[in-house]
């Protein structure tokens, strides 16, 4: 976990890493008092770090998969017509995990391009910070839309980009994260049709025998349920989200 912890950390540090990549700057300052007692002064690089820390929890969740996650295990607990089941808290550590695992081909190439080569003194801080938003980079760039990036870019005022290279972090952002949305709601929309059209049948007989003061959600839960156990819809879903991120 130390290590997953310091790889998105140095992963999402290109967020303040103009601010901290200030040559020279000691991490602690001392300096001698008139009385003898020293006093200590922290550097603006520790300053940029804390503030990335407190930008974590929304990077991880603007800058990964973890977007696209979320909002289809959502519609699925829609669909079926659960509202509690499973639950918020179960949801979102489910989304988090899938996330570790899905980023953590990135993970690693940000450990060993930028942690790595910068923990052994081998490049500066500067350095270091470009090449662990490289993986990043290629990873969005994978799964966002060139409609996206062109529109951000065309309000942003930026000439037609030449290169995926050209693109600036400011634009890349919200055109992956428009992306994700998107496509999250895509999938949701794939998965709540059988439920739908379960709902409707159900609705249907209902009407038909005269039964319209029931209520058709009772009688078509378990059916639905039963549906998305004979299908083994936990496997489908969960599998498709992660193989979605690699086609």
């Amino acid at each position: 976990m130390r290590r997953v912890v310091w790889m998105a950390v140095w992963a999402l540090a290109f967020v303040a890493g103009p601010a901290a990549a200030q040559p020279g700057l000691p991490a602690v300052s001392v300096t001698p008092g008139p009385d003898g007692g020293q006093t200590y002064t922290l550097s603006l690089q520790i300053l940029a770090l804390m503030t990335v820390l407190t930008l974590l929890p929304t990077a991880l969740m603007m800058l990964t998969s973890f977007t696209r996650i979320i909002i289809v295990l959502a519609i699925l607990r829609q669909a079926l017509g659960l509202v509690q089941t499973p639950s918020t808290q179960i949801l979102i550590g489910l989304a988090l995990f899938l996330t570790l695992f899905i980023m953590a081909p990135v993970f690693n190439r940000v450990y060993d391009q930028a942690v790595q080569p910068y923990m052994a003194e081998e490049i500066g801080f500067e350095q270091a910070v470009r090449r662990a938003g490289e993986p990043l980079r290629d990873f969005m760039l994978g799964q966002t839309r060139e409609a996206d990036i062109a529109m951000f870019g065309r309000i942003g005022g930026y000439e037609p980009f030449a290169s995926e290279k050209d693109i600036p972090f400011s634009v890349l952002i919200p055109a992956f994260v428009t992306s994700e949305l998107k496509t999250a709601f895509q999938i949701g929309f794939l998965l709540f049709i059988p439920f739908l059209i379960i709902d409707l049948v159900t609705a249907s007989v209902l009407m038909s025998m005269g039964m319209m003061m029931l209520s058709p959600m009772i009688i078509s839960l378990p059916f639905k349920i039963m549906l998305f156990v004979l299908v083994d819809g936990w496997n489908l879903v969960v599998g498709t989200l992660a193989s979605s991120f690699y086609t």
